[in-house]
């Protein structure tokens, strides 16, 4: 025992470099523990890899600052190292972190749920999935006309909630506003034109009106917002070829374009009973007068 302390009192050195050993020990076993808990909290494959060397990255890079400052003295408390430690893992993983701060914010406020439609960081689609990190989505729309499926599954980082608008398609009202233009030409029965669409759109659309006007008191209620109309409504607006007609009216925000299609095929039949008293109108040109030539 006494030769163990005075070859320690001889060689202070040795004692600098246990302690040097120590503390690189320490940090590779935070490391360890750290790349532990990711590998049993986070499911995603791509997320987890990436997550764990991120860790080990940051670990060498401390145990880099810590070898420098401790062979210059700088360093003499290790709850500065510590710190150094923990800053580096919030810089690096702040993604994530900001992802699993995301779920908790959207599980907490109600955001959306599985089974809604969303646009979110210009992706738009029906939510089917939201775990701890992602936020699994099946697109709607891109080379797509109208809201059909693309096929194709898009996964969002739940961190997207923190960085912008989310529009809800379907929370609390599952309806939305829908309109189309109708040129009618000039020299139509304009009245017989109007009872056509309206009487067509009222009869079509009744569910929808009917279940949306109790929905709609109740958003009344709950949000500080005007009461609007949810029956169908014709604006009339004349142009230099025609008269347009604009139909408004509430939808399902799932059967947009079906019940699109039913509407104009319906009126189209209509239009064509009326044996030309309501016509159609299509871009034309009109020559005024033929310039005369001279030779």
């Amino acid at each position: 025992m006494e030769d163990i302390k005075q070859l320690i009192t001889e060689n202070p050195m040795l004692i600098s470099i246990f302690k040097y050993i120590l503390l690189v020990s320490v940090v590779f076993v935070l490391i360890q523990l750290f790349r532990r808990f990711l590998r049993k909290h986070v499911s995603d494959t791509s997320a987890r890899y990436k997550s764990q060397k991120s860790i080990e990255i940051i670990g060498y890079v401390v145990i880099i600052i810590l070898s420098f400052f401790y062979f210059t003295g700088n360093i003499q408390d290790f709850t500065l190292a510590i710190g150094l430690f923990t800053a580096g893992i919030a810089f690096t993983l702040q993604e994530l972190i900001l992802s699993i701060a995301g779920s908790l914010f959207i599980f907490i406020v109600k955001v959306y749920k599985p089974g809604d439609r969303i646009e979110i960081n210009g992706i738009k689609g029906d939510v089917i999935d939201v775990n701890s990190m992602y936020t699994t989505m099946m697109e709607i729309g891109q080379w797509i006309h109208s809201d059909n499926y693309s096929g194709r599954i898009v996964k969002l980082s739940n961190a997207f909630v923190f960085k912008g608008p989310i529009y809800n398609y379907s929370q609390d009202f599952p309806f939305i506003w829908e309109e189309f233009n109708l040129p009618i030409r000039y020299g139509s029965d304009i009245e017989l034109a109007k009872s056509i669409v309206i009487k067509i759109a009222s009869e079509t659309l009744s569910d929808y009106t009917a279940n949306s006007k109790s929905q709609w008191k109740d958003i009344v209620n709950k949000y500080y917002i005007e009461d609007a109309i949810v029956d169908p409504t014709l604006a009339i607006t004349l142009t230099d070829n025609w008269i347009q007609f604009n139909l408004r009216y509430i939808v399902d925000y799932k059967k947009r374009r079906s019940t699109k299609h039913v509407l104009n095929n319906k009126i189209l039949k209509e239009i064509e009973e009326t044996k030309g008293k309501v016509i159609l109108a299509s871009s034309t040109l009109e020559i005024i007068k033929i310039p005369t030539l001279k030779n």
